[in-house]
C-alpha cells in the first residue's frame, strides 16, 4: 500500500500535499508500562505522550529486534536483524569500531536520496573510528581508553551513513568519552575526569569542559528544535535517539519528585516533556499536520531503575510482561510505540497487530513509493497499511527477537519459541543458573499466557519443530522477507545457534 507524496503534488481538499517530515524519537531503556496511555496502572501521568496517543495510534504489540541498545539501533537504520552483522551478542562501547558495514544503505541514505534533509541528534551507539595513537586498545566493560587523538577526524560517524548533520555522543551516557561530537569531530578536548554512582551511575572517563550529564537531555533537545527550524522549508528526517531514561538517571530539577515514584519515574516525565517540546515546535512552525512523529524505545526498562522501589509505589515499567531489558522475555523487547501523523493517521486508535522497529525502512519506502534494492530492508515489513487502518490484517508472519547473550526467539501467531532455557539476560533464571532438568527451550502461548509463566513445549512438539524450521530458514537465507538470498556477516554458525546443526 502506498500513499505517494511528491514534494509538491496535486490539490487534496484544497491543500497542496507534500512529502511528510519524519521525526523519530527513540527513548533509551523505557518500558512499555511507563506511558500512562498504555498502562492503566501507571504510577504517574505522561500528559504529552498521552496527547500523542490521542492524536495518533498506539501499537500494543510492538517490539525491538533485541533487548539491548546497539542491536535495536542497527535494526532501525538498516532494516536488518542485528545478528546478521558481526555483533552476535551484547552491545558496543563508546570507543568501539563501526558496526554498520561500509556500503550498506541505511534508512537515512534512502530518504536523503529522495529529497530529504537528514540530521541526527543524540546517542549513536553503533561504533565509530576515532583517530588513534600508537598503543590504543579497547578496554573491557566499556571503560575509558588511552591513546585517543581527540583533535583528529572521526571516521564512520553518522555523517558516513546518510546523515548530513550529527550532534551527540558516541554511545550511552554512562560510557566514556563524555564529549559532544559534531559531524566528524569532537567539539572540545577533555580536560578532566568524571564518574557517577547509584542511579546516577556513569563510568569514570575523560570529560570536556562544561559537559554535565544532568544537562545533556535538554541540550540535545535544544539542538533538535534548532534543526526543525532550519529544515522547515524542505522535507526532513530527524532521528533523535535520546540518552534517557537510561543511566545516569538524572532528571532535571523541574521534574524531581514529580512522579511520586523515584528518580527513574521523574526521568520518564522529563522524556515526556521532551516530546511535548517537539510537538509544540511543530505546531508553532505549521509543520504539525504533515509530520510523522514516532515515539518509541530501544528495549525494555533496565533493572537500574530499581524495580522493587517502583513496585512498592505501584508502578511496573514492564506492565504485565515478564522480564526486563536484556531478557528474551516480553519485558525485554516489547516496547511502547506511538505514531502521530495528523494528516493521514486516524486519531486515538490502538493497533494490536505485531510490528517491529526494523519496519520503519519498508514503511517509509512504501509511503514514498520507493522500491527497495534487494539488499536493503531484508527484515523490514511495511506497517503503512496499519498506520492507515489499525484494525487491518496482520502485516508480519513472524518476528525474531534476541537477548543480550545472543539467544534468539521466534514469534508466529500466538506462539513464541525461545531458544534458551532461561531469560538469556539479567532476570532469573540467568544464563548458566537455570534449574537442573529444565527444558532446553521454551514455548509460550501468549494468547493465554502473556506473562510467559507456563512452558508448553512438551505439549506442542509439532509447533516447536515448525518454528525451529522457520527460524533456521530465516537465518540462512540472509533475510526474512521475499527476495533474493543475502549473506550474514561473521561465522555462518555462531555459539547461540548451535541448535541448527541438530536439524
Amino acid at each position: 500500500m502506498t500513499v505517494g507524496w511528491p514534494r509538491a503534488g496535486p490539490l487534496l481538499g484544497g491543500m497542496i500535499m507534500t512529502k511528510p517530515n519524519l521525526i523519530y524519537i527513540l527513548a533509551d531503556d523505557m518500558g512499555y508500562g511507563d506511558i500512562s496511555a498504555l498502562n492503566e496502572n501507571c504510577g504517574f501521568r505522561t500528559p504529552n505522550l498521552d496527547e500523542m496517543a490521542e492524536n495518533g495510534i498506539c501499537f500494543t504489540d510492538a517490539h525491538a529486534t533485541a533487548a539491548v541498545c546497539t542491536p535495536s539501533r542497527y535494526g532501525i537504520l538498516t532494516g536488518r536483524y542485528n545478528w546478521r552483522s558481526r555483533l552476535k551478542s551484547s552491545v558496543m562501547g563508546g570507543y568501539s569500531e563501526p558496526l554498520i558495514e561500509r556500503g550498506r544503505k541505511t534508512l537515512t541514505d534512502m530518504l536523503k536520496d529522495n529529497g530529504y534533509r537528514t540530521a541526527m541528534v543524540g546517542k549513536w551507539h553503533l561504533g565509530m573510528s576515532f583517530a588513534k595513537e600508537e598503543g590504543f586498545v579497547e578496554k573491557p566493560d566499556f571503560d575509558a581508553c588511552d591513546h585517543v587523538d581527540y583533535a583528529g577526524k572521526i571516521e564512520d560517524s553518522p555523517v558516513s551513513h546518510g546523515f548530513e548533520y550529527f550532534y551527540g555522543i558516541s554511545a550511552s551516557l554512562d560510557m566514556p568519552p563524555y564529549i559532544y561530537i559534531e559531524n566528524d569531530h569532537f567539539t572540545a578536548l577533555p580536560d578532566h575526569v568524571t564518574k557517577g554512582t547509584g542511579k546516577g551511575f556513569f563510568r569514570e572517563g575523560p570529560t570536556a569542559p562544561g559537559f554535565e550529564q544532568e544537562k545533556v537531555l535538554d541540550e540535545l533537545t535544544d539542538k533538535v528544535l534548532e534543526k526543525i527550524e532550519e529544515y522547515r522549508e524542505e522535507p526532513f528526517f530527524l532521528y533523535f535517539p535520546m540518552p534517557a531514561p537510561h543511566t545516569p538517571i538524572l532528571p532535571a530539577q523541574q521534574f524531581r519528585g514529580k512522579s511520586g515514584t523515584n528518580e527513574y519515574g521523574d526521568f520518564v516525565l522529563h522524556c515526556d516533556g521532551v516530546a511535548g517540546r517537539i510537538n509544540r515546535k511543530l505546531k508553532e512552525l505549521g509543520l504539525y499536520e504533515n509530520t510523522i512523529l514516532i515515539y518509541t524505545s530501544d528495549n525494555g526498562c533496565s533493572p537500574m531503575a530499581d524495580y522493587p522501589e517502583l513496585l512498592a509505589k505501584g508502578h511496573n515499567p514492564s506492565y504485565v510482561f515478564r522480564g526486563t531489558k536484556a531478557d528474551i522475555y516480553e519485558g525485554g523487547h516489547r516496547i511502547p510505540l506511538i505514531v502521530q501523523w495528523p494528516q493521514k493517521v486516524p486519531k486515538g486508535k490502538r493497533c494490536s497487530r505485531m510490528v517491529c522497529l526494523s519496519d520503519i525502512m519498508a514503511t517509509m519506502a512504501d509511503c514514498l513509493e520507493i522500491p527497495l534494492e534487494p539488499q536493503m530492508g531484508v527484515d523490514s515489513v511495511s506497517s503503512l497499511p496499519l498506520w492507515l487502518d489499525p484494525e487491518g490484517e496482520e502485516v508480519r508472519e513472524d518476528l525474531i527477537h534476541q537477548s543480550i547473550d545472543g539467544s534468539l526467539s521466534i514469534r508466529k501467531g500466538k506462539f513464541k519459541l525461545e531458544m534458551c532455557p532461561g531469560s538469556g539476560g539479567w532476570s532469573d533464571p540467568k544464563p548458566g543458573e537455570e534449574p537442573a532438568g529444565a527444558p532446553r527451550f521454551q514455548l509460550y502461548d501468549l494468547s493465554v499466557d502473556i506473562g510467559e509463566k507456563k512452558n508448553v513445549i512438551e505439549e506442542y512438539p509439532e509447533i516447536e519443530k515448525e518454528l525451529r524450521e522457520i527460524l533456521k530458514g530465516h537465518i540462512f537465507r540472509g533475510r526474512s522477507t521475499p527476495g533474493p538470498e543475502q549473506h550474514n556477516d561473521g561465522e555462518p554458525v555462531w555459539e547461540t545457534i548451535r541448535w541448527v546443526e541438530e536439524l
